[in-house]
């Protein structure tokens, strides 16, 4: 299952809280689609059942607060972009692309007023690519700022309405002024009125640096998201709204995310001493849907054990580039890693994350147990399916998202907080909560790598 298809298509939804999925809300041309469904779908979406019963209806179909995506009349919206590379403005590996959401959002509102990254060729050519698109009025006289320092000296005296914080989580996340990392604080006390949204994970460095940022943000009045986007996907609400509901307490829940890696050619992701590794980089999602479900972890019940590179079941054949060469021994990510943990409440938690599907589909689930209940999200990326088992039957009703767009509702969330604050549904990811799942990703990786068979000198 790899996330692509989201990157393909866009939700947007009727005024009010009932979901209208829609196939785009911007044809290929760049003009508005006029492919809107004539009929909102009731629910949550198409609700198929086994063969050998049926199951009338969507069982709790109550409406849930939804975003609202639609451009709205109004001034111009300015925008500082920091980081050039493809959680701004797009790739091919999946649907992350902040700049394609803030277009659908704001429409000819948006002006982009810096883009700022040191690779001035990069930020060139995204910026020259952005010109040939509808969106072509809002990146015209956009300059590229080298430092996040000389976009704040440059912007002072028309400072931007809103950042997008998406340069590499090595390049910020600490309080450490002496090399120009400290980027939120930077960006705090040069724009004191802009709203921050900061891209997941929210450091490379110390739990304790990360804790030090999030105690200055929240003294500080810039609203700030952290860009954990399936908080805001329909499924993951639909699960919050039965739970909520049902006032159920969560027994357990369990988590699988195995990625397909032919085609993860970034050499980076795969060396811990840059990106972390796999846990902390890329598993972190499902991390904090465990949490958002379940709420805190008892850190010290983290249990967790691998497969590692050098053992005979962690041998990949499809690595797209020379790891033998490029990734010293020492600095390679772990296979495959099983995580168990107790949460305060009582309840228990688990994740499994593996790098070791070929082709270019992912494998990633969710499951949330509670008295009678069963809730099984699968594909949340791409293809969001949602299975609910209820008590009084063993029929499963299934719920289909298809149409959903967890990153659009997330921006239209954090632009209309900033603009009006307030918004349908609120900011769900503060930067503290943030660190909070970064603990927890840490805590899984030191405990696995403590558990970790030793290598054979062989």
């Amino acid at each position: 299952m790899r996330p692509t298809a989201i990157a393909r298509r866009s939700a947007a939804f009727a005024a009010g809280i009932t979901p209208m999925p829609i196939p785009r809300l911007y044809s290929q041309a760049g003009v508005a689609s006029a492919a809107w469904r004539q009929a909102a779908i009731r629910g949550f979406g198409t609700t198929r059942t086994r063969p050998s019963a049926a199951i009338e209806g969507l069982g709790h179909d109550n409406d849930i607060p939804t975003a609202r995506v639609q451009p709205e009349a109004g001034p111009d919206v300015k925008v500082l972009v920091i980081g050039a590379g493809n959680i701004n403005f797009g790739s091919d590996e999946g649907p992350w692309n902040h700049s394609q959401r803030i277009e659908q959002k704001l429409g000819n509102r948006l002006k982009v007023v810096g883009l700022v990254d040191p690779a001035a060729s990069r930020a060139q050519a995204v910026l020259d690519a952005k010109k040939l698109t509808f969106a072509a009025s809002a990146y015209a006289d956009t300059p590229i700022y080298r430092t996040v320092q000389e976009a704040i000296s440059k912007l002072s005296g028309s400072p931007p309405d809103l950042v997008l914080l998406g340069s590499p989580p090595a390049f910020r996340g600490t309080t450490d002024p002496s090399k120009g990392l400290n980027t939120e604080i930077q960006l705090s006390e040069g724009f004191p009125k802009a709203a921050l949204f900061v891209e997941k994970p929210v450091s490379t460095g110390s739990v304790g640096e990360a804790s030090k940022v999030a105690q200055f943000l929240e003294g500080k009045p810039n609203l700030v998201s952290v860009g954990y986007m399936l908080r805001y996907s329909a499924a993951v609400q639909k699960m919050k709204q039965i739970l909520k509901e049902n006032n159920l307490e969560v027994m357990m829940t369990s988590a699988r995310y195995v990625m397909a890696y032919e085609h993860s050619a970034k050499v980076a992701w795969w060396t811990k001493s840059i990106d972390c590794g796999p846990i902390v980089e890329q598993a972190t999602h499902f991390c904090d849907l465990s949490r958002y479900f379940a709420g805190e972890v008892d850190l010290g019940t983290v249990m967790a054990h691998s497969v590692e590179w050098y053992e005979k079941p962690g041998q990949l054949t499809k690595i797209p580039f020379d790891e033998k060469n490029l990734v010293p021994e020492d600095d390679r990510i772990p296979r495959f890693t099983s995580a168990t943990w107790k949460y305060k409440s009582g309840a228990i938690g688990h994740l499994e994350h593996g790098v070791a599907l070929q082709g270019t589909e992912f494998s990633t689930e969710i499951t949330v147990f509670a008295d009678g209940y069963q809730l099984k999200l699968i594909d949340p990326y791409n293809r969001p399916t949602l299975h609910v088992r209820r008590p009084g039957s063993d029929v499963e009703e299934v719920h289909n998202f298809n149409d959903d767009d967890p990153f659009l509702s997330e921006m239209s969330t954090f632009i209309d907080t900033a603009a009006k604050g307030t918004s349908d549904i609120p900011v769900l990811s503060s930067f503290a909560d943030a660190v909070r799942t970064y603990e927890l990703t840490w805590a899984i990786r030191l405990a696995s790598e403590k558990t970790r068979s030793p290598q054979s000198t062989k």
